[in-house]
Parts: C-alpha cells; sequence; structure tokens
C-alpha cells in the first residue's frame, strides 16, 4: 500500500515553514530553528527530512549524513522526528515507516538517533523509543542526565543550604548581562583549558550570534566579587526548561564557593518564576563508569534527580 506520506530532503527554501512547525511541534525546542542549526553548518553535511501529509507538513527530522549514515544531530544535544501536538500511535508508525523506506531508498545503511531527554516534552512523546526497539534498533549508549523537577520541593545537601547562607554574607553580586565576554575570556576558556586542556563548545563570537538570534531564549548570569568576575553560568531556555549550558568559576571563585552559589541562586529565582525543570546536563566521563562521580555527587547535592538520554542505532539494510 502506498503511503499517504511525502519525505523530501530539506531546502533552505523551506526555512520559515520549518521553523514555523519547530514553534508547534510537541517534542522541539529552539535548538531545532535552523538559525540555531545553522551557526554551524560548515560542520556537517545538513540532510535533515520535512515529511508532509496531504500536501501539508506534518513533520520533520533535524538531520546531518556521515557517508552512508544519517545522525538526528550530530551538533544538537538532541534530535529526533518531530510531531504534532496532537498525533495518534498508528500515524506515527506510518510516518516512521515511510522515514525508513526514504532513507533505503537514500542509500543509507544506518539511523542514529539521540533522543530528547523526556523532560522537555509537552504532551510526552514516547512513540519513537518504541518504534525503534520495536524495529530492532540497538541502544547504543545511556546518558544519565541530572534535573530538577520544580513540581516537587527542591531539596538541597544540608551542607549546600550552610554554605549558601554563609556566602550571601560575602557582599557578591550577581548580574544578568548581555555582554559574554567577561565569562568567555576572563572565567570558562582560561577555566576549560587549565583543567581540561579543551574549549568550550560554543566560541565566543558564537555564542554571541546565537544571543542575538535568540536573546529570549539564552541568558548570562555573572557573579563579581570587589568587581571582579568570579564565576558565570549560561542558560539556555525553552518554554519548560531551563538548562546551565555552561557554568565555571575561577580559582578565587572556587575558594568563595561562588559558583555553587549562582546556582543555587537560579535555581530559586527559575522555580519561582514557574519554570517546570531546571537541568545540569549529563556527567559523561570516559572512566570505566561512563560518568564523574563527583559531578554526579555536587548535581545530586544541588537538588538533581537522574534522567536519561538515549542513543539508537537501526540498521537500515
Amino acid at each position: 500500500m502506498m503511503s499517504e506520506f511525502q519525505v523530501v530532503k530539506y531546502s533552505q527554501s523551506e526555512a520559515g515553514s520549518w521553523n514555523d512547525f519547530v514553534a508547534t511541534a510537541k517534542n522541539a525546542t529552539f535548538l531545532f530553528h535552523r538559525d540555531f542549526m545553522e551557526y554551524h553548518n560548515d560542520r556537517f553535511e545538513d540532510f535533515s527530512l520535512m515529511v508532509f501529509k496531504n500536501g501539508k507538513l506534518f513533520s520533520i527530522m533535524p538531520a546531518n549524513r556521515v557517508g552512508n549514515k544519517i545522525h538526528s544531530h550530530q551538533g544538537l544535544t538532541y534530535g529526533g522526528i518531530l510531531l504534532p501536538k496532537s498525533v495518534s500511535f498508528e500515524i506515527v508508525r506510518e510516518l516512521f515507516n515511510a522515514i525508513v523506506s526514504f532513507l533505503k531508498i537514500s542509500g543509507f545503511d544506518e539511523l542514529h538517533i539521540k533522543m530528547i531527554p523526556d523532560f522537555y516534552t509537552q504532551p510526552p512523546a514516547n512513540e519513537m523509543s518504541y518504534l525503534l526497539a520495536y524495529n530492532n534498533a540497538v541502544l547504543e549508549k545511556r546518558d544519565m542526565v541530572l534535573a530538577i523537577d520544580f513540581s516537587r520541593p527542591v531539596i538541597f545537601h544540608k551542607t549546600k543550604l550552610k554554605h549558601f547562607k554563609k556566602t550571601q554574607n560575602l557582599d557578591l553580586k550577581i548580574s544578568s548581562t548581555t555582554d559574554f565576554s567577561n565569562f568567555w575570556n576572563q572565567v570558562l576558556e582560561p577555566r576549560l583549558e587549565q583543567k581540561h586542556q579543551t574549549k568550550p563548545v560554543h566560541s565566543l563570537s558564537e555564542i554571541e550570534l546565537l544571543f542575538n538570534k535568540f536573546p529570549n531564549n539564552i541568558e548570562q548570569f555573572d557573579i563579581y566579587s570587589e568587581n571582579e568576575i568570579v564565576a558565570g553560568i549560561t542558560v539556555f531556555k525553552t518554554d519548560s526548561v531551563v538548562k546551565s549550558q555552561y557554568g565555571a568559576t575561577t580559582d578565587r571563585g572556587e575558594k568563595l564557593r561562588a559558583l555553587e552559589y549562582l546556582f543555587m541562586y537560579l535555581i530559586y529565582k527559575f522555580k519561582a518564576e514557574g519554570t517546570s525543570f531546571f537541568s545540569m546536563g549529563t556527567v559523561c566521563d570516559s572512566n570505566e563508569l561512563g560518568y564523574n562521580r563527583g559531578l554526579l555527587r555536587q548535581k545530586e547535592e544541588l537538588g538533581c534527580s537522574v534522567y536519561t538520554q538515549d542513543f539508537y542505532k537501526m540498521t537500515l539494510r
């Protein structure tokens, strides 16, 4: 039986339609907006998909290709097939089968999907997890994602609370700023180089570009002691989730526990503002456990619980 879905490769002329769909999908965030995806389009060969039903855009899949493999999406924190808010499972199954058929015809051997953590999706969007498993996709990796559910009481470790109260007396100044340069140049980049011999995923010019495109979704918080920046946190905001994208401190800030103080300040702030979740991201490590024990403990002591993010590989041949 011929599918009622028409799958096509995304073209730049469809950017407006793509972005309009992102604004209404039940499992989309601003990371899927073309202005966000394309800040690093020189690093990835885009092979995003658009799916039409009766001539109307019904679904999209942000993706890039590497040879005969398709990924959703190596340049983003998460990916997957984006769905309308109201859709039955049977329709999603047909949609999935249409996409798989298109990928096979297009010469792909493998589909890799980096799932979006559940707390981002309203209403839930677990159809893909079932369909991938049912079609013998392999769970390649499962990461822990640490987040706080603000519908429940936030429980800080008693030691964190004690230090928070002490730090309140140190006259630290917290500012929300549109200038990312102090944090990037004086804190984040030096700290990552010193501790891990690495650089942030986004350069200063890239985060400034993204902020100019998404001023309501990206915010910088810096904390100062005697006019010297000692820590900062960059957050990415969706309608319901605030994610700490970057957090770093100087050596002086470490002695003052400035970063810990700033995290707790922001947790209180965003809970009061009605945010649903505060995410602190993953605790991945290349050690034998697959996670950083110290980082996990710190985030749990700041009130986080463990959620998961799954990475699937599906053979198409």
